[in-house]
């Protein structure tokens, strides 16, 4: 965990298609991600699009594209890609790699 006067600054926004109705898998991830980060993450932020979008960035790096993975990604894997980013060397738990 970070020490609690560390100046939040990581915002990850999940930007997703109304057209699709994909609002609940797009809630569930961001709670996934405040459960896990809650003492890293400034934000999490629900952007609505559409054509197919289900994006998530954290600050400005697109970190995961259901277009261009052709699926959704798993909360243990955005999970990883999150803690790669903001702690590399902070254990998952079960959310790990093995």
């Amino acid at each position: 965990m970070s020490d609690t006067n560390t100046i939040k600054t990581y915002i990850v926004t999940i930007e997703y298609c109304t057209q699709c109705r994909w609002l609940l898998r797009a809630a569930w991830m961001a709670q996934e991600l405040l459960t896990t980060f809650e003492d890293e993450l400034k934000a999490v932020s629900l952007l609505p699009g559409t054509g197919g979008i289900f994006e998530v960035r954290l600050n400005d790096t697109v970190l995961f594209n259901r277009k261009e993975y052709g699926r959704f990604p798993e909360s243990k894997e955005l999970k990883q890609l999150i803690r790669d980013v903001i702690d590399p060397a902070r254990d998952l738990g079960h959310s790990d790699k093995k």
